[in-house]
């Protein structure tokens, strides 16, 4: 007999789908709610790290995942304006050598798709937007926005930056718009055979206040991707994202290398979109309740780690329930956070300062973590990390 407690997720992005997939595995009775009408096949690129597919391998997908994605050799930093290189971080079988896997880079909405296809159909819940929490009693009670009403023993906030989760657990505060708009665009590779250029892998063209990351999104590189960093003072649209243009971007990247030009060129359709940040929270868990990934450490993409770090706390999060005992949740809670905390503050504010593999330097710190692996710090005191 099942005598592990029933869990609730709410959110079934890249966070929540890894948690739930995670927990239901380890034999927890698990729903997850999603927002969302259906699943899409939204986003566009997305980098995974050897950290994250030792994730992907405990749920059962790495290999499908090499399979479907890009995998480069290096990832160059470049000189915006001269092309010069800034750096060269080995990747490929350097990676899965020293890293313990494997560095793709993959549509964000097949990976989602592969991720979401591995949860239990019966217990995930579309059309689900959570607009209240009871935790006042033995278990929580959930309040839908279509009037449903749901228990849980525990429940997993895998919201999002606007995460309802965390506004019952610290009160109504907005995002922090960081300053910087992020465009992005998918591009036909087939397009890009008319110019006399290098179309690489993975790189990143840099200036000193902006940038463009450019990819493969897909194995037979067919689809080529670019996001950007790039100052905006205001975010005034009221919306998550508007349409760009290829005259904005052209502005925005005027004296560029022809590179960069070239893939501005083939752009048909380009949106842009506000990187939203948050200060790290002073909680992360209350009672029954615990938050992941955006919900309570959103960062900029600049270290393509923001997905990872979701990713990698839900991995902690199930072997903090398993090594204390799910019913003991506020010490297992208390563990995840402990073990969590100091490292996506870290990448919080590297990807602020966005400055990650700009020169070459050792990114050993991120890539061979191993969250089920790592040896567990132990709380010093209630709320603190040790």
């Amino acid at each position: 007999m099942n005598n592990k407690p029933t869990i609730a997720v709410i959110g079934a992005g890249l966070g929540g789908a890894a948690a739930g997939a995670l927990l239901q595995k380890a034999g927890y009775p698990t729903k997850v709610y999603e927002q969302a009408p259906a699943f899409a096949r939204l986003g566009a690129g997305i980098h995974l790290g050897p950290n994250v597919m030792k994730v992907m391998r405990r749920i059962g997908i790495e290999e499908k995942l090499n399979a479907m994605g890009s995998h480069p050799d290096y990832w160059f930093s470049r000189n915006g304006m001269t092309g010069e290189y800034q750096s060269r971080i080995p990747l490929g079988e350097f990676a899965r050598e020293n890293y313990g896997a494997a560095y793709i880079t993959v549509h964000r909405g097949d990976l989602h798709e592969l991720m979401v296809s591995t949860l239990d159909q019966d217990n995930l819940y579309f059309d689900k937007r959570l607009v209240d929490v009871d935790d006042s009693g033995g278990k929580v009670v959930m309040t839908f926005a279509d009037g449903s009403t749901e228990e849980a023993d525990l429940v997993i906030g895998a919201d999002g930056v606007n995460s309802r989760l965390r506004e019952k657990l610290l009160g109504p505060e907005a995002p922090i718009y960081s300053g910087w708009v992020a465009h992005r665009a998918i591009i036909s590779a087939e397009k890009l055979k008319a110019y006399d250029l290098d179309f690489e892998a993975c790189v990143k063209w840099w200036s000193e206040d902006r940038h463009m990351m450019v990819y493969f999104v897909t194995g037979d590189e067919k689809e080529y991707y670019y996001v950007t960093g790039v100052p905006e003072p205001d975010w005034n649209h009221g919306t998550s994202f508007v349409d760009s243009s290829r005259e904005e971007m052209r502005k925005a990247f005027e004296g560029y290398h022809p590179t960069v030009q070239a893939l501005i060129d083939c752009t048909e359709t380009v949106t842009k979109w506000p990187l939203l940040e948050r200060n790290p929270l002073p909680l992360w868990h209350e009672n029954r309740l615990v938050l992941l990934g955006d919900a309570c450490h959103p960062m900029k993409p600049h270290m393509a780690q923001g997905a990872a770090m979701a990713i990698e706390d839900a991995a902690m999060l199930v072997r903090c329930l398993e090594e204390v005992g799910a019913e003991h949740y506020q010490q297992a809670f208390e563990l995840y956070r402990t073990n969590r905390f100091e490292r996506a503050s870290r990448v919080q504010q590297v990807s602020h300062d966005n400055t990650w593999l700009r020169e070459d330097e050792d990114p050993a710190w991120v890539f061979a973590y191993d969250p089920f692996e790592v040896p567990l710090k132990q709380p010093t005191s209630q709320g603190s990390p040790a």
